[in-house]
């Protein structure tokens, strides 16, 4: 079924900014709506890639799997976020798998109309190149925490890097609106779970941040944060 989202909805879409409404139109009859429950495979690695998906609401994890069977997490990506969108460009197999942490909503796009969005729309290529590029500078920075920084650094940094990726001001500071495990988080940052339960407990015990029974946190000193991962 096609996306009936309104322009401005359309626009929210970072993909899609600055797009002009005739345009729009012409995407958003090339949009479905999807909807997943927590725990399905959208993308598997090195399948041939056949569509594009950004999300809409809900999380989702990009992970690839190591020869001993243990897996490397590449991302924790919420709304407003596009998966699968490499191997529609480069035309190679998918780099990674993606799965969903809970209910998530998506719109997909099928391979031949998004190559079609960047040959033919220049503000959709401007918009996935500003992506692109902001993807290798949290890659680089990423790189960087994992040489320099010990686990409650890297933990820190991780809170702070989602905080300001996906924040969203509350009474009492800053909800992060996606699913964020000890384990997920763990295996994001390159430690155990139990270090990582360890960093934080102390940042909850010194007020710097709290988490609720669905796996969100908040973020209440942001200083502090950028402290610990200075």
């Amino acid at each position: 079924m096609s996306v009936t989202l309104q322009a401005r909805d359309l626009r929210a879409i970072p993909l899609f900014a600055g797009v002009s409404e005739d345009r729009l139109g012409w995407v958003r009859e090339r949009l479905h709506r999807r909807h997943y429950g927590a725990g399905v495979h959208i993308v598997t690695a090195c399948e041939v890639g056949t569509a594009a998906y950004i999300v809409i609401s809900g999380t989702v994890k990009v992970y690839m799997d190591r020869e001993d069977g243990t897996s490397v997490i590449l991302a924790i990506l919420g709304p407003g976020e596009i998966v699968g969108d490499m191997s529609l460009v480069d035309l190679l197999g998918r780099s990674a798998t993606v799965i969903t942490l809970e209910d998530t909503e998506v719109l997909s796009i099928d391979a031949a109309a998004f190559r079609a969005c960047i040959r033919d729309i220049p503000g959709v290529a401007v918009n996935l190149a500003t992506i692109l590029s902001r993807r290798l500078r949290l890659a680089n920075e990423q790189i960087l925490a994992l040489g320099t920084l010990d686990v409650y650094g890297r933990v820190a940094r991780q809170i702070q890097v989602l905080a300001h990726e996906y924040g969203e001001p509350v009474t009492d500071g800053t909800l992060i609106p996606i699913r964020l495990t000890q384990h997920d988080l763990a295996d994001l940052v390159g430690a155990s779970r139990v270090r990582v339960n360890q960093a934080l407990g102390s940042l909850k015990r010194h007020g710097v941040i709290s988490v609720d029974q669905r796996y969100r946190i908040v973020v209440h000193e942001p200083g502090a944060l950028a402290d610990q991962s200075a």
